[in-house]
């Protein structure tokens, strides 16, 4: 990134002082000049912040945004050297009329279908075992997961549909999802549980079109938000048996659903005996993050457990009381007969929280230090 970016954002910002110098010939004139040009600056700024990011990526994507602004760059500076270089913004005008393709490959599989939305790089991956998987931005994580002829996936969201047996003896009656992605989750409570209704929330409304279109999405009791979750969770009505956070941008947890005052807010929208089921996503063998985030929960809860379902992915379950090994145990006899496995081996999973951590607070909540260390320490084999 410092090699691709430093190098043409240092030449642009050397722009504005060579301009400068070229524009000001009389001294006394300079503060005019100087204010003239950077308020054209500043103009400049705005405007091409607001075409690429609200028109020219939702239209044109990403890669042809930036072929657009290197258009105009060379057309500028072609009227200023001469039309002798004028071939410059020809052959990048010739460039808008190729067709993009594939932007990125798959390791394994196909690349079924791939888009720019509005917040991220997004694409449906069929595998040679004819699974489909939906990976964003840099894709070294999977976020929805559909196997053809079940509504399980062998994953970590498989726990999130047995987890509420342990903390309550009949089937939830209202869940909501925040982090919903291509709806593997939401999908599964239709099958399993269809009485229950699923409050769906999913910032980038085109996952969950990409989930419609191409992992088998259909819930008759499932409601859809588009919107961000904590301002969504604080206008909800509540009443909740279970709230499943699951919404990374992986490897990042948005600070604000990571602090005390959001798992506050939380317990507040829970139903008596409801429960928090936090997918804590982590390089396999770190910790910390894990640490943190149980010990800031248990600072608005009064029981935390956690379930390492898988190297990389811990569920950490919250409630005010009554969540046991034992009664998901006991409940597993009443689940439907695909989940009791899965029912009883997380009832052998459950433990308490990892000791340790320090609580997050809206004030103060370094998530993304947090997870740059892991990452490092993981990448230094330590």
């Amino acid at each position: 990134m410092l090699v691709l970016v430093a190098v043409p954002v240092t030449l642009l910002g050397a722009a504005a002082p060579w301009a400068v110098r070229l524009a000001v010939g009389d001294v006394n004139r300079s503060g005019e000049v100087v204010g003239r040009l950077y308020a054209i600056s500043t103009a400049g700024s705005l405007l091409g912040t607001m075409i690429s990011a609200l028109l020219l990526i939702p239209l044109l994507g990403t890669q042809r945004t930036f072929i657009v602004f290197a258009l105009a760059l060379a057309s500028v500076a072609a009227i200023g050297i001469g039309w002798r270089s004028a071939l410059v913004p020809a052959a990048l005008a010739l460039a808008l009329t190729i067709p993009v393709g594939t932007i990125k490959s798959a390791d394994t599989g196909r690349v079924l279908y791939e888009t720019e939305t509005v917040h991220q790089y997004a694409r449906v991956v069929e595998r040679d075992d004819g699974s489909r998987a939906l990976e964003l931005n840099e894709g070294q994580a999977v976020h929805s997961l559909w196997r053809p002829g079940t509504y399980l996936t062998g994953d970590y969201w498989d726990g999130h549909l047995v987890l509420p047996a342990a903390a309550r003896d009949r089937p939830p009656q209202r869940v909501a999802i925040l982090g919903n992605a291509g709806g593997t989750v939401a999908r599964a409570f239709g099958r399993f549980f269809p009485g229950t209704a699923v409050d769906a929330v999913e910032i980038d409304a085109e996952l969950t079109e990409l989930g419609r279109r191409f992992l088998d999405l259909r819930n008759p009791r499932m409601r859809v938000y588009a919107e961000d979750a904590r301002p969504w969770l604080r206008r909800s009505d509540g009443g909740y048996d279970a709230i499943m956070v699951d919404a990374y941008r992986q490897p990042y947890i948005p600070f604000y659903l990571a602090t005390r005052e959001f798992f506050q807010l939380a317990r507040e929208r829970l139903a008596p005996g409801g429960m928090v089921i936090v997918n804590v996503g982590h390089p396999e063998g770190g910790e910390e993050l894990e640490r943190v985030l149980g010990r800031t929960i248990a600072a608005a809860f009064g029981q935390v457990l956690r379930y390492p379902i898988e190297d990389t992915n811990t569920l950490v379950i919250a409630g005010e009381g009554g969540i046991s090994a034992a009664r998901l145990r006991r409940n597993a006899a009443t689940l439907p007969a695909a989940l009791r496995p899965l029912a009883l081996e997380a009832a052998d999973g459950l433990a308490p929280r990892l000791p340790g951590g320090e609580v997050f607070s809206d004030d103060r909540a370094p998530v993304e230090w947090l997870i740059d260390s892991s990452l490092l320490e993981y990448a230094n084999g330590s």
